[in-house]
């Protein structure tokens, strides 16, 4: 008898699918977040901040290493107050700044191998804003800013002990506070050298009026640039920027006479000494900054100036903005090794690419590519790579490494800390669209269809606006958006005119006149959202912050559209706004006329004056720490809508946050925002 061996019909039971969830405010706390790529000069490691949320609603920022051949990462330092590390010209070192001490940083040194921090600095209270090695490896230079004598901790502690007063502030300037730095009063960044052998430090440069000074080293560690302002009165004349050319052993200035006048940021040195290249305007025109900022390449010994990026319509400081990186509004250029092409960051259309542009000038030739935002950090010393950070949509930021080609450049990521986490969450991708407003004006448009969406089911939806206005919204992950669509709210995000990224016309038309172009093309978005099929056009919210704010309350007084509105860190009142921001109203520069005598134009563009009209219920979101806008402007709408009887909740939050808290605040209270947000359009959406 013989047998047949028969093939089994017997199969593998399928790999179980695991079923994913929708994203919630709480999920912020399992965030890590990625900063600051340096790579070190032979090209092997690169160093970058590293941050999570920790116990007690803290914030911990360690220095992390991610190995370019491998994408093995491993943590550097440990404290939990560490960050702006920068490698040594010969890579043996690595210096940071941490606040190991309660409001008393130092810049710490640390074998690039590992091993015990060591304190270098010996500052007295104040603030380190950042700090450069000198190419030599022998000095750092420092921006150093001490604490007034009055506020030390030291005086603080002798006045309980007297039982005396916290003391008055005596101020002489305009500028004596800045949201998210607090006050300062008549205290100023200078420059400091530091002997990297000793630790000991002298001051080198103290002109600056406003201490937002730029600098860079030449390349023989001989001399420093520094773009400075010294005006009496430089807030009102922040055009008035020079480059100046320190000895860094005499101490002696001398000046680049042959710079135009105009505003000057990022000052970089290109490698053979011979220029100097810088981001800017050459026009004494407005701070709020709707003018492009171009590039700018000037002779190091004459001062020869070329504007080198002048046949280009786009802005070196283009920002997109989303809630998971702090927004840097400074430009991001960069020198090759053979001092013949810059790096640049580029802002445009809702992404932001690195870009390349010849130093003798020209056309930028963009070398990333893709709905994604990049940002890059310094080249390695052959100048083939850099460390840079990327984020999309629907992914966190994560270091990434970029390999420059001849013509173009390869990626590769170095870290996924975020990726089990997005694994586990369904998220939903926005769509794209143009939508073309009233008069013509095309206008680029996100939708962000609920998470589980069924075309056969109408939705509410959600209008978000951006704030600035001189920003823009586009490719960056957005968990705000997301918890929205998470859910079941359909989110609209637009960059209607005033935002960045579409040209100089695109951003400049509304200068000195919001609530004209820029609600033109908000409405019709707004219109767009109504002839949605999935949209349910009697539950429709707007919401916003800053600018957004404004414009929040600008569309509650002019139309009945909306079912509920949320203004967050708003901008109600022009003319009280004027004397309450960080940032004093200039007269006749970007507005017409001032807050005192000739207010017209200022109170006519003022949400203000139409919340008459208003029906729309309507929460404010502010802070009682926002020093550019400041809390009585979100006052001034509970109070008016109150008396109006329209149905309003004012959410303050407290002295300790300030104007960017949605997006670098504690976690427990960004999350009870969200709470407030979703609980408002339970209550209003549905």
């Amino acid at each position: 008898m013989t047998t047949t061996k028969t093939k089994s019909n017997t199969r593998k039971p399928a790999k179980k699918r695991t079923r994913k969830r929708r994203i919630t405010p709480e999920d912020m706390k399992r965030f890590i977040l990625v900063s600051d790529p340096q790579i070190s000069p032979d090209g092997e490691k690169v160093l970058f901040t590293r941050q999570h949320a920790a116990e007690k609603n803290e914030k911990h920022n360690n220095l992390w290493i991610a190995e370019t051949a491998s994408g093995k990462t491993r943590q550097f330092t440990s404290s939990g107050k560490d960050g702006n590390g920068r490698w040594s010209p010969d890579g043996s070192k690595v210096a940071f700044i941490s606040n190991r001490v309660k409001a008393h940083p130092q810049i710490y040194l640390m074998d690039s191998s590992g091993g015990e921090a060591v304190a270098l600095t010996r500052f007295p209270e104040g603030t380190i804003s950042g700090f450069k090695w000198s190419p030599d490896g022998r000095s750092l230079a420092v921006t150093f800013r001490e604490r007034e004598p009055d506020f030390t901790q030291e005086a603080a502690k002798k006045r309980k002990e007297q039982g005396l007063s916290d003391p008055p502030r005596v101020i002489d300037d305009v500028i004596y506070r800045l949201d998210g730095d607090g006050y300062f009063n008549g205290q100023r960044f200078h420059l400091y050298i530091v002997d990297v052998s000793s630790g000991d430090h002298r001051k080198v440069y103290s002109k600056d009026t406003l201490g937002w000074f730029s600098y860079d080293w030449s390349p023989d560690s001989r001399e420093i640039v520094i773009a400075t302002n010294t005006d009496r009165r430089a807030i009102y004349k922040i055009w008035n920027f020079r480059l100046v050319v320190l000895n860094v052993r005499t101490g002696k200035l001398r000046e680049l006479n042959k710079v135009p006048a105009g505003i000057k940021d990022s000052v970089t040195w290109s490698p053979d000494g011979k220029y100097i290249a810088y981001a800017g305007q050459d026009s004494q025109k407005s701070v709020w900054g709707c003018e492009n900022t171009h590039l700018f390449v000037c002779d190091s010994r004459t001062g020869e100036t070329r504007k080198i990026s002048r046949r280009e319509d786009y802005c070196l400081t283009a920002i997109t903005l989303g809630d998971t990186v702090d927004a840097h509004f400074g430009a991001n250029i960069r020198w090759t090794r053979d001092s013949k092409k810059l790096y640049c960051r580029i802002g445009w259309h809702g992404d932001s690419h690195i870009a390349e542009i010849s130093a003798k000038g020209g056309r930028y030739r963009f070398l990333t590519k893709g709905r994604c935002n990049w940002d890059f950090g310094n080249l390695s010393d052959d100048g083939k790579y850099c460390g840079a950070m990327m984020q999309t949509h629907t992914k966190l930021p994560e270091i990434h490494l970029v390999e420059f080609g001849k013509n173009d450049c390869r990626t590769r990521s170095l870290t996924n800390f975020n990726g089990k986490l997005l694994s586990e969450l369904e998220l939903s991708k926005p769509a794209e669209t143009w939508i073309t407003s009233e008069d013509g004006t095309k206008v680029h448009t996100w939708i962000m269809k609920p998470v589980g969406f069924r075309p056969n089911r109408r939705y509410p939806a959600v209008l978000e606006i951006h704030g600035g206005p001189h920003t823009q919204y586009g490719s960056a992950f957005f968990h705000e958006f997301q918890v929205l669509a998470a859910n079941g709210y359909t989110v609209f995000f637009s960059n209607p005119r005033g935002s960045k990224g579409y040209g100089e016309h695109h951003c400049a038309v509304i200068r000195g006149d919001w609530g004209n172009k820029d609600w033109v093309d908000i409405q019709a978005v707004m219109n767009y959202m109504k002839e949605q099929p999935y949209v349910d056009s009697k539950h429709m919210g707007v919401m916003g912050g800053s600018y957004g704010g404004y414009m929040t309350n600008w569309v509650i007084g002019h139309t009945r559209e909306f079912a509920g509105a949320i203004t967050d860190r708003c901008v109600s009142n022009l003319v009280s706004m004027a004397g309450t921001s960080d940032f004093p109203n200039t007269p006749d520069e970007y507005w017409e006329g001032n807050a005192w005598d000739r207010p017209e134009v200022l109170w006519s563009q003022s949400p203000l004056a139409y919340l008459g009209n208003a029906k729309t219920p309507t929460l404010i979101i502010h802070s009682e720490g926002d020093l550019r806008c400041n809390i009585e402007q979100g006052e001034q709408v509970f109070t008016a809508l109150k008396t109006l009887k329209v149905p309003t909740r004012f959410v303050r939050y407290p002295r300790s946050t300030f104007h960017g808290f949605s997006r670098g605040g504690p976690a427990d209270l960004r999350i009870h925002r969200l709470e407030q947000i979703l609980g408002w359009w339970k209550k209003y959406l549905h």
